[in-house]
C-alpha cells in the first residue's frame, strides 16, 4: 500500500517475543484479517493482541497509546485497549510495537443499523471531550480544515468517475468557510472510522462493544470526532448520534468537512492497492453526497 513498507509476518512476532517476552514466546499466533492501513494485528493465544506498524512513522502511534491508553481507559465509559506491554525496535524491526489485550466484537458494517449505536458514540465523545487536556498531544485530525484545501480538491478532481465531485465539492467549501473552533482544545479520537468501532451481543441485542486505535487520539476541535456520522453510522443513527452530541451548525459542517476529506484522500490512493479501504470511502462520499 505504501512505499518503503516494513515487512511483518508470524515469524517476525515470535523472534520479537522471544528477545523481548519469552514467556509468550511460544504460545499460538494467528494473523488477523484487517484491511487496516498502518498496524498489522496478530493473535496471541486466546486473551492478547499483537499491534505491529508496517509503515515506519506507526511506532510514534504505539508510543502515544501506550502514554495515553491508561490515562483514558478510567474515564471512558466505553472498553478501549488495554496495554500489556510495550515493545521496543531492535534491528531487524526498527519501531515500537505494543502487546494489547483482545478485545471480542466485529467491526461495524456500514449501512447496518445497530440501534442505539448512536447515542452510545455520543457518550463516548461527550466523555472523550471532558477529559483533562494538560499534557496531551494534538491530534492527528482536529486542526483547522483549510490546509487541506488543495489536497481536498486535487482528490476530488482525481475522484470525478466515482463520486459526484460537484455536490462534494459544494459540501466541502461549506465545511472550509465554517466558522471555525474558537474554545480550547479537547481530546478526541480522531479516526472514528468502521475498523475502529466494534459491536458486540449485550443481552441479546447488538451495542457497542469497543472503540479501538487510539494512535492518532489528541486534543483538538471536537468536529473531527463527528466522522463518525457519515462513516460508522447510518442516516438514522448519525442524526441521533450528532444530537446526543451537542453540536451547532458550523461544527457539524467542519465535521462532515473532515469525513469528506478523509474518505476522498484515501479513495484514489487506495483505489488498487487497498480495495475494501477504497469502496469505504466511496461509500462515505456517496453517503455524504446524498445530504440535502
Amino acid at each position: 500500500m505504501h512505499a518503503g513498507e516494513l515487512s511483518v509476518g508470524v515469524d517476525d512476532v515470535r523472534r520479537l517475543l522471544r528477545a523481548q517476552f519469552p514467556g509468550w514466546a511460544e504460545s499460538p499466533i494467528s494473523r488477523v484479517s484487517s484491511w487496516g492501513t498502518v498496524n498489522a494485528m496478530f493473535r496471541l493465544g486466546d486473551e492478547l493482541l499483537v499491534r505491529l506498524p508496517f509503515v515506519a512513522a506507526g511506532g510514534h502511534g504505539i508510543e502515544r497509546e501506550a502514554r495515553w491508553l491508561p490515562v483514558l481507559a478510567a474515564l471512558l465509559p466505553v472498553p478501549i485497549p488495554e496495554l500489556v506491554a510495550l515493545g521496543r525496535p531492535d534491528e531487524h524491526y526498527p519501531v515500537s510495537w505494543s502487546i494489547l489485550r483482545w478485545l471480542e466484537g466485529r467491526e461495524v458494517s456500514m449501512g447496518v443499523e445497530v440501534p442505539g449505536l448512536g447515542e452510545r458514540l455520543a457518550e463516548f465523545v461527550v466523555a472523550l471531550r471532558s477529559v483533562p487536556a494538560e499534557g496531551a498531544p494534538p491530534a492527528h485530525r482536529g486542526g483547522p480544515l483549510s490546509p487541506l484545501d488543495d489536497k481536498v480538491r486535487e482528490c476530488l478532481r482525481l475522484s470525478a468517475s466515482l463520486v459526484d465531485v460537484q455536490r462534494l465539492g459544494a459540501l466541502w467549501a461549506d465545511a472550509v468557510t465554517a466558522d471555525p473552533w474558537t474554545g480550547a482544545p479537547v481530546w478526541i479520537h480522531s479516526d472514528l472510522l468502521p475498523g475502529n468501532v466494534l459491536v458486540g451481543e449485550h443481552g441479546g441485542e447488538p451495542g457497542l462493544a469497543a472503540v479501538i486505535d487510539f494512535a492518532g487520539a489528541g486534543i483538538g476541535d471536537p468536529a473531527a470526532d463527528l466522522i463518525a456520522a457519515w462513516s460508522v453510522l447510518t442516516p438514522t443513527e448519525g442524526q441521533v448520534f450528532l444530537d446526543a452530541a451537542g453540536v451547532d451548525d458550523a461544527t457539524r459542517a467542519r465535521g462532515r468537512g473532515w469525513a469528506l476529506s478523509q474518505a476522498v484522500i484515501a479513495l484514489p490512493y487506495y483505489l488498487e492497492s487497498n480495495p475494501a479501504m477504497a469502496r469505504q470511502s466511496r461509500r462515505i462520499l456517496e453517503r455524504i453526497a446524498a445530504e440535502a
